[in-house]
């Protein structure tokens, strides 16, 4: 089982916070960062927020947050965020949104969470209600990178582990998978900035020639947040010309990261990488 998302979000009951403090150190060495990093596929995507993507766009189910849930056969079950509570359990409480109750399992990873007892069982309506809540606050939608996940987590830029690597990195977008960027038609942004704010990753910028908005492609992740709360209607989402299809379920994809993980050599030449900015 990986670290993440695996044992640290598996742990009995409440995590305490002498154990948040340790792996949150443990997750910041250099050694835990070269080791993550250094797998492909990466353990979870992104995908839009619904009405994000334009109906005449051929959509895949599993980049349908909403398919997802409804495809699935239950049970269903709403867990405490544990990136949202550690960062609570610090002094720093989420900037976007109060609720701790954000991440969805369902199937067979909701079932063994309610045989520990760590979540709560909720119908299958609750569910898309939780989901429809939560891309209202702006949460990115993060399910596992697999055709049939059995989780989705919902992710703010300021508390999520995932997102707060990406953040730091100069082409975060090498290593995350996601079938999607956001664009700007430059004639039509009215340079109100609510994209900036929006975005969870600081990938959009008001550095236009004209200061209008700017999509950093190396950094955007294709959540679809800007897109839905454009007042000028000035951002779309645009398919990648390359979008594999993620591996068919969890168990691939564990899989296939074992598979591909990187040699030493192969690690530093990563690292050598992101220290002169470049992409890999």
């Amino acid at each position: 089982m990986p670290m993440v998302v695996g044992i640290y979000e598996c742990q009995d009951g409440v995590p305490s916070p002498e154990f948040l403090r340790d792996a949150d150190a443990y997750m910041r060495t250099l050694a835990f960062g070269k080791s993550f990093l250094s797998v492909k596929p990466s353990q979870m995507r992104t995908v839009p927020v619904n009405r994000s993507v334009p109906v005449e766009h051929p959509i895949a189910t599993y980049d349908q947050a909403r398919e997802v849930l409804g495809g699935a056969r239950g049970p269903f079950v709403v867990i405490p965020c544990i990136c949202r509570r550690a960062q609570a359990m610090r002094g720093k409480p989420c900037a976007k949104v109060a609720r701790e109750e954000t991440c969805l399992a369902f199937d067979d990873m909701a079932a063994m969470v309610l045989r520990r007892g760590h979540g709560r069982e909720i119908a299958r309506e609750e569910a898309l209600a939780i989901l429809e809540a939560n891309q209202e606050d702006g949460l990115v939608l993060q399910p596992a990178n697999a055709r049939k996940p059995e989780f989705i987590c919902s992710c703010c830029g300021c508390c999520c582990g995932m997102l707060s690597i990406q953040k730091r990195l100069p082409h975060p977008s090498d290593f995350w998978s996601s079938s999607y960027f956001a664009e700007v038609a430059a004639d039509a942004c009215t340079q109100c900035g609510t994209c900036v704010s929006r975005c969870q990753v600081n990938a959009v910028t008001l550095s236009g020639t004209a200061g209008e908005a700017l999509v950093n492609r190396s950094r955007c992740i294709g959540c679809g947040l800007c897109v839905t709360t454009c007042p000028a209607e000035a951002l779309r989402l645009v398919r990648k010309e390359q979008a594999p299809a993620p591996p068919q379920d969890e168990e691939a994809l564990c899989d296939e990261i074992m598979a591909n993980k990187k040699g030493p050599l192969a690690q530093a030449r990563m690292l050598a990488k992101l220290a002169l900015g470049m992409k890999q």
